[in-house]
């Protein structure tokens, strides 16, 4: 099967290294590049790629372009290529519906895999990627069997209340104190919260709580005198 294939970058240095890397691929036919998310979506519905090997950190193909690309045809799957990703951004490309994930230093052998098992139906992680997995202490075994699932992250609104006091800089005892629970609680709904959202480090529980309005930036530049 001959494998349709979309590029999607800002980058025009990258866009060339691609096409190059899968020139060598007898089985690759490259049918657009894209250089924003508007003309993505416009070629996912005028061409149907099987892939579209994507860098989901560029402006404007976050999590959201591919949801869209997803409702604009279901038989494309999206393949992220980036820098070294974060636990972070890596599970939240696989929430947004990538399949597969590898990065843009990997080899050319690895990334051609990734276009091929990928539009066979199957799912690619490079090594480099599934480290950073580990180290987040993810099982890698059952994250790669488990159905991938695009369901969006459901915070209860006791975890909802943790996250914003741990974003205010609350220590695990006045989070208890404050919301009548045992310190122990308080670190099970952070565990319970770190796991949910995929990040490894209270960095990016602040990070989430930044960029989705439980706490206000500005918070950080005027708190300090």
């Amino acid at each position: 099967m001959t494998i349709r294939t979309l590029l999607a970058d800002r980058s025009e240095i990258a866009l060339i290294g691609m096409r190059t890397i899968l020139a060598d691929s007898m089985r690759v036919e490259l049918v657009g590049v894209a250089r924003d998310p508007m003309a993505m979506q416009a070629m996912i519905v005028r061409h149907k790629p099987h892939v579209v090997l994507m860098d989901h950190t560029a402006e404007g193909f976050g999590p959201q372009a591919i949801k869209d690309g997803l409702k604009r045809s279901r038989t494309t799957k999206f393949i992220s290529i980036t820098q070294a990703p974060s636990t972070a951004t890596l599970m939240a490309a696989v929430r947004a519906g990538v399949t597969s994930y590898v990065r843009k230093d990997c080899d050319v052998p690895e990334i051609i895999s990734a276009v091929t098992e990928t539009a066979d139906g199957g799912r690619f992680f490079c090594g480099k990627v599934l480290d950073v997995l580990r180290k987040a202490s993810v099982d890698v075994d059952r994250f790669m069997e488990e159905p991938l699932s695009c369901s969006p992250v459901v915070l209860s609104d006791r975890e909802c209340q943790v996250i914003t006091l741990i974003a205010e800089g609350r220590s695990y005892t006045r989070i208890a104190g404050e919301l009548n629970l045992s310190a122990h609680t308080v670190v099970a709904h952070r565990r319970n919260i770190m796991q949910k959202l995929g990040v490894n480090s209270t960095a990016g529980v602040v990070l989430y709580a930044v960029k989705n309005g439980f706490i206000s930036p500005n918070k950080f530049l005027f708190d300090r005198a």
